[in-house]
């Protein structure tokens, strides 16, 4: 498709219509024209006339400009839209569609025929990875959406979502330099994006602008379009203090939000950290909020003061541009991929309408193709009374060429049968192999939590020893014991841990995860490492062995669910300081098992008196203090990876059973109902990708 002259992009916000005219100039793209047409009220208190409103904002600007030999890109609200980044397996080129299509009906929460869908492939040219990103729309949205454009005779060329307009425009202007985090801070909702390389991550917030204003609805008993002017002139206001106080509630909102978010992209991409942060939106002219989010973000923000194709020429036109900079950004990037210069050009562009455009395109070319039919035919007689003549002066050499091709192909069958000799051998052998596949991985994980536990401070493990003995110790408070005891360990392998390591924490919070080696209630140490039925020939971790085939399956690996119980009494933080931060940093103390923790999610906590499960009877040797079942050997994992005694054996028949009292400390005889018991759930994916320093040693 040719590229257009100029090209207008057009973002409908919730107080005017910001659109941007682009053509090519001497040394690339630049703004030749800007306009915004204020809606008449803010379009989030207009109710049923929104729609109105922006037909007639539309028109308007119609009526103003010259749309001959141009066309449109129009923008949706990311809010409306759905977008998901998801890593492909390494398949063929001609096979990512199909898996991409795949993906598409997994991934988006609608039957495929009820959207309007498009991919864009991420891919950096160092390496193999490929990431695809699947964005969407209900057609009826999209449907409504641009037929208020085409109804004013607007040549819509693309419909795009805004928070990849924005990355588009900092993109073409070569803002993104390493992590980069841009802040869109819109009316209704504010987009996150972190693009890092060829990578680029999205998170819309329900938290804008309105927000504000409805904070200063309440505050000053003030009409909606009224707080909506304070806000506007909160810098110039004699009231401007008062005004910040009571929008206070929702920068700490929206920070805590950010915060979060960073927070979960550093859980998922470890070797990242965020350098700079870019703000956009007219709601970061509220005088302190840049500072506000610096301070608490501890990041370098940038409010965005200029554009790289520059201003217009025209001084009125220029002078509402720089007005309105910060909320013209989407309307850039989406003029910047209708002139076809965007890093991202997928498109929600219903597929009637592209293949109408097409149509109209190739129409110009039909009279030329119809003159090369008529004239085929006699070049296509001339060619074959050429190619006869040539093929009878060739016999000889045809009849050679035959031979030879029946002699190569009699070789080429010999060969075959050779190379499928011990097939069935080999095929027995490679599965008798892979039965000794996986076997340790259980093992070290166990080894390497136990590791991960705090060892005690050498007084008080002296002190700890000497009341076990019966003697006289000098403990500190029980508060203050630096003292982290494993309780149970628990693993459920998953084949897919797709769900596990989505953004959502409630999957990995909600699963239930039994007791090691145990099934039943009973102890069970034949079971397989992975609770999969035995089926010949396996691979490791259940998995059917299949030599040949590549690994194209999903991340997969453990869910592990760790309880621990502490005296102190800050258990909850003590924990994640000293226990649950060695556990993301974990590798395998083993050389045949590879591994690598994905997340972990913030700890549970309890006071054994309110822990229902401390209060049943706990049969003998089978639980250890807390009441949690942990059958993995005859002793108990302590603090440090030290010992405590082996447990109690039924008493002979006849005998009084011993009491057990799961309040009291079996060393001190301490009442433990005040001990705070810790449960962490973390994902860990098995045989991940080396890094790409494979050879060095972890730092």
């Amino acid at each position: 498709m040719a590229t257009p002259r100029f090209a207008w992009g057009i973002d409908v916000g919730n107080r005017a219509l910001k659109a941007i005219r682009l053509s090519h100039g001497p040394e690339g793209l630049v703004i030749d024209d800007f306009d915004v047409v204020e809606h008449e009220q803010v379009l989030a208190s207009a109710g049923d006339n929104r729609e109105s409103m922006i037909q007639t904002a539309l028109a308007n600007f119609v009526q103003r400009h010259d749309m001959r030999g141009g066309v449109v890109a129009v923008g949706v609200s990311g809010q409306s839209s759905f977008a998901r980044f998801i890593k492909l397996p390494p398949v063929e080129p001609r096979k990512i569609p199909e898996i991409v299509k795949f993906e598409a009906i997994q991934q988006i929460p609608f039957p495929l025929d009820e959207v309007e869908w498009s991919y864009q492939l991420f891919q950096d040219p160092n390496s193999p990875d490929v990431e695809v990103g699947i964005f969407a729309m209900r057609k009826d949205l999209v449907s409504q959406h641009i037929k208020m454009f085409t109804d004013v005779g607007l040549n819509v060329q693309a419909v795009q979502m805004n928070p990849l307009a924005v990355y588009n425009a900092m993109y073409h202007d070569d803002r993104l330099k390493g992590t980069t985090m841009i802040i869109d801070l819109g009316a209704e909702n504010t987009d996150l994006i972190i693009a890092e390389g060829e990578a680029i991550w999205l998170r819309s917030i329900p938290i804008g602008g309105n927000n504000f204003t409805e904070t200063l609805v309440k505050a000053f008993k003030l009409k909606f379009p009224k707080a909506e002017e304070l806000k506007r002139n909160a810098s110039t206001s004699k009231y401007g203090r008062q005004i910040l106080q009571a929008m206070k509630p929702v920068f700490n909102d929206l920070v805590a939000e950010i915060q979060r978010s960073i927070g979960f992209y550093a859980s998922v991409h470890r070797d990242s950290r965020i350098t700079r942060v870019l703000a956009l939106g007219g709601t970061f002219r509220l005088p302190g909020l840049q500072k506000y989010v610096q301070q608490n973000l501890q990041i370098d923000v940038q409010r965005i003061d200029r554009l790289g194709a520059g201003a217009p020429a025209d001084a009125r036109a220029a002078t509402q541009f720089h007005e309105n900079i910060l909320s013209s950004v989407s309307a850039y990037g989406l003029a910047i991929q209708a002139m076809e210069g965007a890093k991202i050009n997928s498109s929600l562009l219903p597929a009637s309408i592209r293949r109408e455009k097409m149509w109209q395109e190739k129409s110009k070319w039909f009279a030329a193709a119809a003159a090369i039919f008529v004239a085929a035919p006699l070049l296509a007689y001339g060619s074959i009374q050429w190619g006869q003549r040539m093929l009878d002066a060739n016999q000889s050499i045809n009849r050679d060429n035959m031979q030879k091709l029946t002699e190569f192909q009699g070789d080429d069958q010999a060969w075959s049968q050779v190379e499928q000799a011990g097939a069935g051998d080999r095929t027995r052998t490679t599965n008798y192999n892979s039965l000794q596949l996986g076997r340790d991985v259980q093992a070290t994980l166990l080894a390497d939590i136990a590791g991960c536990v705090p060892k005690p401070p050498e007084a008080l493990l002296k002190a700890l020893q000497a009341a076990a003995s019966g003697q006289k110790a000098d403990l500190p408070p029980r508060g203050s014991r630096e003292i982290i005891r494993i309780d149970r360990i628990s693993m459920l392998y998953k084949p897919d841990l797709a769900d596990m390591l989505a953004p959502n924490d409630g999957a990995l919070r909600a699963i239930d995860i039994p007791s090691i080696a145990m099934k039943n209630g009973n102890a069970n140490p034949r079971s397989r490492a992975v609770g999969q039925p035995a089926r010949a020939p396996l691979s490791p971790y259940g998995m059917p062995n299949s030599p040949s085939a590549a690994p194209t399956t999903p991340k997969h690996g453990f869910v592990i669910e760790v309880i621990c119980t502490t005296p102190r009494s800050d258990g909850p933080t003590y924990v994640l300081d000293k226990f649950v931060t060695k556990l993301l940093k974990m590798t395998s103390t083993s050389p045949n098992v590879s591994y690598a923790v994905e997340r972990a999610i913030a700890p549970v906590s309890v006071t054994l008196a309110n822990d229902r499960g401390v209060s049943a009877p706990a049969p003998p040797g089978l639980r250890m203090p807390g009441g949690f079942g942990m059958p993995l050997n005859r002793q108990m994992v302590a603090p440090g990876g030290l010992s405590q005694p082996p447990m109690r054996q039924p008493a002979a028949s006849g005998a009084a059973a011993p009491s057990f009292d799961p309040m009291q400390d079996p060393v001190t005889k301490e009442d433990m109902s005040a001990d705070i018991r810790v449960t962490v759930k973390m994902v860990v994916t098995l045989d991940p990708p080396p890094p790409p320093n494979s050879g060095q040693s972890n730092p």
